[in-house]
């Protein structure tokens, strides 16, 4: 088992322009100035980390780029729910909006529903009452506050480079404290720098800190993921190899942490694919950056070494789809055939001509716990090849029914199921 010293200092990179790159999708690299009368392109060096980095040069690559969202949350009545398409029986509505770039969901012990943020510097907290439901800040100022977890009447909130806490948060909703900090020792980079955090099995709380850049050969610190006892103390690596985990579960059954990767870009349009990966013990190492999905050694990193070196994934989640947030069924109102399935959020591809994901997917396992099947499940938010929502986490709560997060939107769905409505038709 190994432990997890200092991490080294990274420079915090926050200009305008880098900034830009690296969260919102706007390029950088040739730009044309006035010299005398005439256009002279002037290109200039990407930062450290730079989704552009690594692109072919050729036309077609050319004009792929990450997507910006809108920079204002959808307005209730233009959200796309009459475009969302579901097996019979389910249904969709909004459950919540209003929420700027709304992203990681967790669930307290009075049905609150916690939303993170990537973009924007806010955590809400989603309050039902008297059947109706009203979206609070609960904090702002924050840094990247993308991960949220609840346990035992606290909410965890995980930052670029820290992780906090609110205590007793369900009963200081209308006057929350500053969060007080656990953890500081996580790594500064802006690339892959935002979090999702679960608290797992044993009290024990789980953060995973990307690769710091597309595909690199990084320090110790980074391409991981870790887990702290919940005072920030007795931080230790679990999973190496890790490029981008942005979504985690547990098997019901077997307790075995399941987490979604992100495949590296700019090895082509249709491979690697994403992956879901199985860690069965502490410390396995799950290949990147020198082989991805499990059968693919990297054309930089990959020289000397060998895929079997490393633990493949248990299944693969298409390619570029950003698979993001996970979570294994374990209510009781979906049919029977969903028991312990899990759902996943992808939030879908950018650097691909022809748009993949975009979709919550059905994950069936077998018997020993690797993928039987992968299948849409809630589809319509890739229209024309453009996005008209983007799902990035799922969330069960009390009734059994299953939230959806859409950052594009800035909304929270509710997908339910009708079994009368199935046996009328």
């Amino acid at each position: 088992m190994r432990t997890f010293g200092v991490a080294a200092p990274h420079s915090l990179w926050l200009a305008g322009a880098v900034l830009g790159a690296l969260t919102l999708g706007l390029p950088l690299g040739a730009a044309a100035q006035q010299q005398g009368g005439s256009t002279q392109a002037a290109v200039q060096p990407l930062p450290p980390g730079s989704p552009m980095i690594g692109r072919p040069d050729n036309e077609a690559a050319a004009k792929l780029a990450p997507v910006a969202p809108p920079p204002l949350p959808a307005a209730a009545d233009k959200l796309p729910t009459a475009k969302l398409k579901l097996p019979p029986g389910f249904n969709i509505e909004v459950y919540a909006s209003g929420m700027a770039n709304a992203r990681s969901l967790a669930l307290g012990d009075k049905g609150t529903v916690f939303v993170g943020s990537r973009l924007v510097d806010k955590v809400y907290a989603i309050v039902s009452k008297d059947g109706k439901r009203e979206v609070k800040v609960l904090a702002s100022g924050l840094y990247r506050p993308n991960g949220v977890a609840f346990h035992d009447g606290t909410l965890y909130i995980a930052e670029l480079s820290k992780i906090s806490k609110i205590e007793k948060v369900e009963d200081v909703l209308d006057n929350p404290p500053k969060p007080e900090v656990i953890y500081d020792n996580l790594p500064k980079d802006e690339a892959h720098g935002w979090k999702f955090i679960a608290v797992g099995p044993h009290n024990k709380l789980y953060v995973p800190v990307g690769q710091p850049g597309n595909n690199v050969l990084h320090d110790e610190a980074h391409g991981q993921i870790r887990r702290i006892n919940l005072d920030g103390s007795g931080a230790e690596v679990v999973a190496l190899g890790v490029r981008n985990s942005v979504g985690f579960d547990w098997n019901p059954d077997t307790k075995q942490l399941y987490f979604t990767d992100n495949g590296r870009d700019w090895l082509s349009e249709d491979i690697p694919n994403d992956e879901l990966n199985r860690v069965t013990k502490v410390g396995e190492d799950f290949g990147a950056p020198y082989c991805y999905q499990g059968n693919i050694p990297d054309p930089e990193f990959g020289w000397g070494r060998s895929c079997g070196e490393f633990t493949a994934p248990v299944g693969l989640m298409g390619p570029h789809a950003a698979a993001l947030g996970m979570r294994f069924y374990t209510g009781s109102m979906f049919p029977a055939e969903y028991k312990n399935v899990i759902f996943v959020a992808r939030h879908g591809s950018w650097n691909r001509t022809n748009k993949f994901g975009g979709d919550i997917a059905v994950v069936k396992l077998n018997e020993d716990g690797t993928v039987k099947s992968v299948e849409p499940f809630l589809t319509g938010f890739l229209e024309d090849n453009k996005y008209v929502g983007r799902p990035v986490d799922v969330l069960l709560v009390k009734d059994g029914s299953l939230l959806v997060s859409d950052d594009w939107n800035g909304a929270v769905y509710r997908i339910g199921y009708d079994k009368d409505k199935v046996a009328a038709q």
